[in-house]
């Protein structure tokens, strides 16, 4: 590691923003020598990191659009903040399937926590990742957490796989519901629901009567489910982020989940569980990587492709063909 590198790594440690914006960027960049820059800026600061079970608090918070996550996050950030905690938020704007380009706006929508010097917002594109999650989300959550943050929120798109996602590389999901979803519960999916440690309805303000009505729907639906942990029933809360209502509850049922996990050794093996998955994740994209840009595979690739669209191939003959120069790349 060079000098630069090591006065980053410095940066990083010695809780400057600056810096740790600036090895952000690095972890995210798609060049080559970024990325062998970015491996050893992570391993240098993989020793300072939470780890399975120290560092900071990782909270995941998914919903609807229009559901008030940002205007939750900056009340939630703000209550933090003035109880001393520093809290990083990474959140993930969905990136256009035309051009690539995302609005980035999360700072606007949080305007407040984002002057604040105990904050960091850092918005990522998605960039076409599944689960509406930036693709080095993970990474950029362990240099925050070697940077002596306390809470760290990942903010996702909520769409398609976005729950899943954020729910495998957090210590807690939190699900955002509007009060008005329907007797029906037609907004509540049960793949999400199982999902969930903590479920809360905002904009409760604004109908107390069908706020209680969804909590109530919320639980019974609830308790047709398993859980994902014996040792914790999924709480519903109602709140209103924009009359600071409820927040202070919020947090300290995240207090009492992670409590209550550390006591039962899950909130440690979640953490060893993510971390291997994260490996297995790492190897797949390292992989499908080196397959695209064997040159034997590029110089066949648009030729299979015109032949399957013609109907003049099987698609699985052509992906078995292609898969044929594994070989090539040393597997």
């Amino acid at each position: 590691m060079d000098a630069a590198d090591r006065a980053l790594v410095d940066g990083v440690r010695a809780r400057q923003l600056r810096p740790l914006a600036k090895a952000i960027t690095l972890i995210e960049s798609q060049r080559a020598d970024h990325r062998v820059r970015a491996r050893r800026l992570l391993e240098a600061l993989l020793p300072h990191a939470g780890g399975a079970t120290g560092g900071a608090i990782r909270v995941g918070i998914s919903g609807v659009p229009g559901v008030g996550k940002s205007t939750f996050i900056e009340a939630l950030g703000l209550y933090l903040i003035e109880r001393g905690l520093r809290v990083a938020v990474l959140a993930v704007d969905p990136s256009s399937s035309l051009t690539g380009g995302s609005i980035l706006g999360d700072k606007t929508r949080m305007e407040l926590l984002s002057r604040n010097p105990a904050a960091f917002i850092r918005p990522s594109p998605s960039a076409g990742s599944l689960g509406g999650v930036a693709e080095k989300t993970r990474e950029v959550m362990l240099a925050c957490e070697a940077s002596g943050f306390d809470v760290i929120v990942v903010e996702t798109v909520g769409v398609g796989q976005s729950e899943t996602a954020v729910a495998g590389m957090t210590d807690i999901f939190c699900l955002l519901q509007l009060p008005n979803a329907g007797d029906d519960l037609q907004a509540i999916k049960k793949g999400v629901m199982e999902l969930a440690d903590l479920i809360a309805i905002n904009k409760a303000d604004i109908n107390p009567t069908a706020a209680l009505a969804a909590r109530a729907q919320i639980r019974t639906a609830l308790h047709m489910l398993r859980p994902m942990s014996p040792n914790w029933p999924v709480p519903v809360l109602t709140l209103s982020a924009l009359q600071k209502e409820g927040v202070i509850e919020f947090w300290d049922t995240v207090l009492r989940y992670r409590d209550a996990m550390t006591a039962s050794g899950e909130f440690a093996a979640k953490r060893r569980h993510q971390a291997t998955a994260w490996m297995w994740e790492l190897i797949d994209a390292g992989l499908r990587h080196r397959f695209r840009e064997h040159p034997q595979v590029r110089a066949g690739l648009p030729g299979f492709i015109a032949a399957v669209e013609k109907g003049q191939t099987t698609p699985s003959a052509a992906a078995l063909e292609l898969l044929g120069h594994l070989s090539g790349l040393g597997i």
